[in-house]
């Protein structure tokens, strides 16, 4: 039994032992490597990375034994894409890489020393966010892992970059070493004004593996950002906090370099604090002015599988909506105007055709909402949240001067339509005739509802498409008794009721049958303690023009009725009323007089039920 367990512990070191022994010789070869027959092999992988023949001229080891070889590279060319252009996306003259064996068997390629001299690079997206570095038809790629430098040297080397996407281009030089650190200096264009590049970091040398400090900048007449701050090791850039500036003539500009879908504006300054780990950016300390307006918040930004995803809150004391448009933006809404005249939906532009990847929640407050002209807006809160290419606005909340609008609207652009569905839900709750028309001779409760669906990459033209109904109700107030007297077509107490005297209001009552962009007037109804109006026709979106015709009928006897009808044409914003022809004539006048004797005057009106016409135009 002895010698049996004898001969199996033997048999056990002799196997561990030939284990040992093939693993030493293992390490040994590997420490031999002569790499230089791998330049086929590098060819190929790297061929297949970037989708084209990449060319390497040679492949050399430096030293003679070791598991963290020192590999020199020779005129290296990876070809641009051929839709950028002639030339190479990557050239290198020489390289010299000291790696570890190891992980690399692994599958993880992870240099301690890079050593670059004559590195050109020349980078192309254009119009269509097609990108010269991918592979054709590949999907994003990530950052990858983290990098652990412990010497880097670059000389003779430069980055070219052209975004015909985002309208910018910039050329830098960039080197390394350990005396002045890493440093990159260039100039380029952002939307066509000039600016100047620079950016620099300690030399990594001096502190491998441990935080390391930078500063860059982006300087021009029409934008100005800079970052400064730490990365976790140096140039990881997937770990990262910083401390950023900007300042530009246009928010397009800075939109421009950090690529959020953001719009045209007045000036706008701001400040922020940034952390990044991995594909999470932390935007906290968020501060600035827009124009004259300013705002505040916070922003978390995810990547996770592709897509952005946002979470954040954004805060304004004072607000002027006229600072949320450019300058050209402005001017070119105002020359609309003039050409089609005063609109009463506004033109917002709602399209979400090229915000394809980007989800996510934002909260908004704003105090106060200001304007250059009088105004009965007061201020604004609400929830906004996108889910591929579904936007909704819910809650939303507009307070009045007198009276608050709320309730949601939904964009819908998912399948990548051209044009959105926009779906509408708002109501008009406790305002008042002067807060919404102005002047105080007509005074009343003013309530409202809006529930509209229709296509369009504005609200104007969504509502210009659209099916539903609009409402709108004004009640318990009080009117010139004169155009009281006139509504109902009393001549004679229009002409002689004293200028002072009242009426009541009893009720205002507009219900609009929308049918692709067309409202048929079901009712159209004003209801006073003297007289009665009722209209017919329709008010057309987008152009806001009116067809209507009214009559009206007095709710007391009267000595001279008028016996014509009104029309009322022009827009909701510039309304044209007018008589039909021969109504202001003598012999009308006369025909009128002679029914009064007559006693024909026609029925006289009683009161509506205004409670029910409320409750239908509202509900």
């Amino acid at each position: 039994m002895n010698i049996r367990v004898a001969l199996a512990d033997r048999r056990l070191h002799l196997v561990a032992g030939g284990i040992a022994m093939l693993f030493a010789v293992a390490l040994i070869a590997l420490a031999m490597m002569p790499w230089g027959m791998f330049k086929s092999t590098i060819e190929t992988k790297l061929s297949d990375r970037f989708g084209r023949p990449v060319t390497i001229g040679t492949v050399e080891r430096l030293d003679a034994f070791s598991l963290s070889p020192t590999i020199a590279i020779g005129d290296l060319r990876v070809p641009q894409a051929a839709w950028a252009g002639p030339g190479s996306l990557i050239r290198v003259d020489r390289a010299i890489l000291r790696f570890p064996v190891l992980p690399l068997l692994l599958g993880r390629f992870r240099p301690g020393t890079i050593e670059v001299d004559g590195a050109h690079v020349v980078l192309v997206r254009d119009k269509d966010r097609r990108v010269s570095w991918a592979k054709p038809g590949a999907g994003r790629e990530s950052a990858g892992g983290s990098i652990s430098l412990r010497s880097l040297r670059i000389a003779n080397s430069s980055i070219s970059y052209r975004d015909a996407f985002q309208d910018r281009a910039f050329t830098v030089k960039i080197s390394a070493d350990p005396k002045t650190g890493v440093t990159l200096s260039g100039t380029g264009t952002v939307r066509g004004e000039a600016v100047t590049l620079a950016a620099h970091g300690p030399a990594i040398d001096l502190a491998p593996d441990k935080p390391w400090p930078f500063r860059a900048t982006i300087s021009g007449a029409a934008l100005d950002m800079a970052a400064g701050g730490t990365m976790d090791t140096p140039l990881d850039i997937r770990h990262m906090a910083l401390d950023v500036t900007a300042r530009a003539t246009d928010l397009k500009f800075i939109d421009a370099i950090i690529e959020a879908g953001l719009f045209g504006t007045r000036p706008v300054h701001m400040t922020a604090q940034v952390r990044r780990d991995d594909g999470v950016w932390k935007i906290t300390g968020l501060k600035g002015t827009i124009g004259r307006s300013d705002i505040a918040g916070q922003v978390e930004v995810r990547k996770v599988d592709g897509r952005t995803k946002l979470k954040g809150t954004l805060a304004s004391d004072a607000l002027d909506f006229d600072d949320l448009s450019s300058p050209a933006g402005h001017a070119a809404a105002l020359a609309r105007r003039q050409a089609i005249g005063p609109r009463l939906v506004p033109d917002t532009r709602i399209n979400l055709r090229k915000i394809t990847r980007t989800d996510g929640t934002i909260s908004f407050t704003v105090k106060r909402l200001m304007s250059e002209k009088s105004s009965a807006l007061a201020a604004m809160r609400g929830t906004l949240t996108i889910d591929h290419q579904l936007l909704t606005i819910d809650p939303f909340t507009l307070d009045l001067t007198r009276g608050k609008i709320d309730g949601s609207a939904l964009v819908d652009q998912r399948g990548g339509g051209a044009v959105p569905m926009v779906t509408i839900d708002l109501a008009l709750r406790g305002s008042n005739i002067p807060t919404l028309a102005g002047g105080d001779d007509v005074v009343g409760r003013v309530d409202g509802r809006v529930r509209l669906k229709g296509p369009g990459s504005t609200i104007r033209e969504a509502v210009g498409s659209s099916d539903g109904t609009i409402g709108l109700v004004a009640r318990d107030g009080a009117l010139p008794a004169k155009i009281a007297s006139l509504l109902g077509f009393d001549a004679a107490r229009g002409l002689f009721t004293d200028k002072d005297e009242r009426a009541g209001l009893r009720c205002v009552v507009i219900r609009l049958a929308m049918r692709r962009g067309v409202g048929t007037a079901d009712p159209f109804l004003i209801d006073t303690t003297r007289s009665q109006t009722s209209g017919r026709g329709t008010i057309s979106f987008p152009s806001e023009a009116i067809a209507l015709t009214l009559t009206g009928a007095p709710k007391e006897k009267t000595i001279l009725r008028f016996p014509a009808s009104l029309t009322v044409a022009g827009t909701i914003k510039a309304p044209d009323v007018h008589l039909p022809e021969g109504a202001k004539s003598a012999g009308s006048f006369f025909k009128a007089l002679g029914r009064s004797i007559a006693g024909k005057q026609g029925p006289r009106a009683t009161d509506a039920d205004c409670a029910g016409l409320a409750a239908r135009a509202l509900g």
